[in-house]
C-alpha cells in the first residue's frame, strides 16, 4: 500500500511538514503559509466539530491550492471517575474547574467529512484508525499517516495500511502520541528521536518523518541523514505571526527554562515549559484524558486572562530555545537553505575524510 499512495513526501519542495498544534496555534493562515512554502501544511482538528474543522479547511483552501494534511485525535476509552476523584479533589481546593468528561473529539464524523471531502493526508495522533477506516480515506484519495512512539505501535500501523508513520521522539513539545497511556509506563524513558528512527527503520518499510526537537536547518538535515525522508517541526513555528499562539504561550518563548514531561493539565503526557502547576501537580495527576483536559479548562483559561504563565500549559519542545520570531514562510525559506547547506557541509567533510 505504501507504494501506492506515498507520493506526497516525494512532491515537496522542502522536506518540512508542519506539525499540527491543537487548542490555538494551528489556523489556516499558519497551515497554507508552510504549503505555499514548499512544505506540507497540516491542519490542526483536535478539539474541534466537525463543522469547525470544515471551516477550517475551507479557510485554508482559500489561500492554497497545495497540498495539506488535516490531524485527528484517535479517541481512548473513557477514564472511571474513581481514578481521577482524588485529584479533581486537590485541584478544586484552589482552583475553579469545569465537568470531567470523555468523548471522542467527533471522530466519527470527522472521518465522514474527510473522506466526502478529502485532503491529501490525513495524519492520526493518540492511536491508529482501523484497516477499515484506513481503507475509507484511501478510497477518498487520502494518504494516511500515523504519529507512532515504539516499534510496537508501528507494526499496528503497518498492519492497518498505513503509508507514512510520523516518529515522535520524546524531545517533542505537547502531548506524547502514545496509543495506550498509562501511569505505569512513566518510569521508562520515552525514545529519543535519533534511537527512534533507528529502531523504526530496522523493524518496517514505510517511510518515516521524523519529529521532535528539531529547530534547525541542521536539526532537519540530522534526520535526513537518519533516513528519514522529511521532518515535522512544530515548536519552531510558534512564534510565527500566522500561529494563533496565546500571548501568554508566546511570550515565554524564546526562553531557557526547563521543559518536562506532566499530565497535570491534561491527564495524558505532554512535554511543555516547567512551571509552578506542574511542579506541583505532576506527582499526583492521573492517567485521564480527556476527562482531566476539560475539568482544567476553567483554571488555563483564567491564567491566560490574567497573563499568568504559572498556572497554563506552555507546550514546547527540547529546543524552544530557538524559536524565532518570523514569517512562516521566511522560516521556511531559512530553514530549507540552512539544510541544504548543512547537508553539503557533511557531505564534503565526509568526502575529505575519505
Amino acid at each position: 500500500m505504501g507504494e501506492t499512495w506515498t507520493v506526497i513526501i516525494d512532491e515537496l519542495r522542502v522536506p518540512i511538514v508542519l506539525a499540527p498544534m491543537a487548542g490555538g496555534p494551528s489556523t489556516p493562515e499558519l497551515t497554507a503559509a508552510v504549503a505555499e512554502a514548499g512544505g506540507l501544511g497540516v491542519l490542526a482538528a483536535g478539539y474541534l466539530s466537525a463543522a469547525d474543522t470544515a471551516a477550517r479547511i475551507a479557510a485554508t483552501r482559500t489561500l492554497t491550492d497545495a497540498p495539506i494534511g488535516v490531524n485527528l485525535f484517535a479517541p481512548g476509552p473513557p477514564t472511571p471517575p474513581a481514578d481521577y476523584a482524588d485529584y479533581l479533589a486537590e485541584l478544586g481546593a484552589q482552583y475553579e474547574l469545569g465537568a470531567a468528561k470523555h468523548d471522542t473529539d467527533d471522530w466519527d464524523a470527522k472521518l465522514d467529512l474527510l473522506v466526502e471531502s478529502p485532503v491529501a493526508v490525513v495524519t492520526c495522533t493518540f492511536g491508529c484508525p482501523t484497516a477499515a477506516e484506513v481503507n475509507r480515506l484511501h478510497a477518498a484519495g487520502s494518504e494516511v499517516w500515523v504519529t507512532v512512539t515504539s516499534v510496537a505501535e508501528a507494526e499496528i500501523a503497518v498492519a492497518a495500511g498505513a503509508d507514512v508513520l510520523i516518529a515522535q521522539g520524546a524531545e517533542a513539545g505537547g502531548h506524547r502520541a502514545t496509543f495506550v497511556d498509562r501511569v505505569a509506563d512513566d518510569a521508562a524513558d520515552p525514545l529519543g528521536l535519533l534511537a527512534l528512527l533507528q529502531l523504526l527503520t530496522a523493524a518496517v518499510d514505510l517511510p518515516i518523518v521524523a519529529a521532535g526537537g528539531i529547530a534547525t536547518g541542521a536539526g532537519i538535515a540530522a534526520a535526513l541523514a537518519a533516513g528519514a525522508p522529511a521532518a515535522q517541526l512544530g515548536t519552531v513555528f510558534l512564534r510565527c505571526p500566522e500561529a494563533g499562539t496565546n500571548p501568554v504561550h508566546r511570550a515565554a518563548l524564546p526562553s531557557t527554562a526547563s521543559t518536562m514531561l506532566t499530565r497535570a493539565f491534561t491527564g495524558r503526557r505532554a512535554r511543555g515549559l516547567r512551571n509552578e502547576f506542574m511542579d506541583e501537580h505532576s506527582a499526583t495527576a492521573p492517567a485521564a484524558y480527556p476527562e482531566i483536559h476539560y475539568a482544567t479548562g476553567p483554571l488555563r483559561a483564567a491564567a491566560r486572562a490574567a497573563g499568568n504563565p504559572e498556572e497554563v500549559n506552555l507546550w514546547a519542545g527540547q529546543t524552544q530555545a530557538l524559536t524565532p520570531e518570523l514569517p512562516a514562510r521566511e522560516l521556511v525559506a531559512q530553514l530549507a537553505a540552512a539544510t541544504k547547506t548543512a547537508l553539503n557541509s557533511a557531505l564534503s567533510r565526509r568526502i575529505q575524510d575519505c
